[in-house]
């Protein structure tokens, strides 16, 4: 298959959408997605539309969404052009899943994770094409096993496409979740790519789907294993805090987000990743020799867990 399967990209996610939020459904009683469809209307050569899924209030999780989008317009937004600046001016359609997941146990992760694909057309010049996506981990507590597990399978998801993928998408990973004002990293990493073209159309689908069918085995094994932690008022206290962070980089950094805002994305869905609530402190610091030291000594730190 030379040619991009658009249609066959857009089934993958929908399918995906309904796969995650049944299996999430399935942990907990209390969880419950409630869809949202939305269209975009045409004016300023905006089009398209999606599929929100969002769930909050709940035992198990607090808040968490799972997001599709097919959108279309008459020029690339700066975000998508910043490294393509060739392709400024080009048509564009994009779709994608998204989604974030923020737990209510502290001892339990917040964990995201993206797969998308773009195609960029231009009169008398041949389509331009790429996927881009990838699963993090961003803990309160850290706890190795949890860790290694989260980097196995991501691993997993990139050994059919060669021994030098994983440690390649985790290097990447680890570069681009960095909050370069804090100097500290989000969480502990995973995978992300972007603009991947550089095999045909129908290897790089297929390493993409790899990566999102991974995500569900990456998780599910590490909110089973701590949704019954007991936690303290400090403990949830800290992940509060730690919350923080995670806004930062999404309203700062990331690129999804940018993407939305400036091709006149829907708000709501773009600003579903934001915590229910989080907390700043001036100049704090955890108490030496604590386990929230030692989340910033051991773990907010890049790693090869896999050694």
């Amino acid at each position: 298959m030379s040619d991009p399967d658009k249609e066959a990209v857009k089934v993958y996610l929908t399918e995906l959408q309904e796969h995650i939020c049944s299996q999430l459904e399935g942990c907990d009683d209390s969880t419950r997605f409630v869809e949202d469809c939305w269209d975009k209307d045409s004016k300023e050569g905006l089009g398209g539309g999606g599929r929100s899924r969002v769930t909050s209030g709940g035992g198990l999780i607090e808040q968490g969404g799972v997001n599709f989008s097919h959108v279309t317009g008459k020029s690339l937004p700066a975000s998508a052009t910043a490294h393509r600046p060739e392709l400024q001016g080009w048509g564009f359609e994009a779709m994608g899943l998204s989604l974030v997941i923020h737990p209510c146990n502290p001892h339990i992760p917040t964990s995201h994770a993206n797969v998308r694909f773009f195609i960029a057309e231009k009169e008398n010049e041949a389509p331009v094409w790429w996927f881009g996506g990838g699963f993090d981990l961003t803990p309160y507590y850290g706890y190795e096993e949890d860790c290694r597990h989260w980097h196995d399978t991501a691993r997993s998801a990139c050994q059919p496409f060669g021994e030098e993928q994983y440690p390649r998408f985790k290097q990447w990973c680890d570069q681009y979740f960095y909050l370069r004002h804090r100097q500290e990293p989000r969480g502990i990493g995973g995978l992300f790519f972007d603009d991947l073209n550089e095999w045909d159309f129908e290897t790089s689908f297929a390493f993409m789907r790899s990566v999102g069918d991974h995500y569900l085995p990456a998780y599910l094994p590490i909110l089973e294993k701590r949704r019954s932690t007991p936690y303290s008022d400090r403990e949830r206290d800290f992940q509060l805090y730690r919350r923080g962070r995670y806004v930062e980089f999404n309203l700062v950094y990331d690129r999804g987000t940018l993407f939305g805002l400036q091709s006149g994305g829907r708000t709501e869905s773009i600003l579903m990743s934001m915590p229910p609530l989080a907390k700043w402190r001036y100049n704090w610091k955890p108490e030496t020799g604590s386990e929230e030291a030692r989340l910033y000594e051991e773990f907010l730190k890049p790693r090869e867990w896999l050694d």
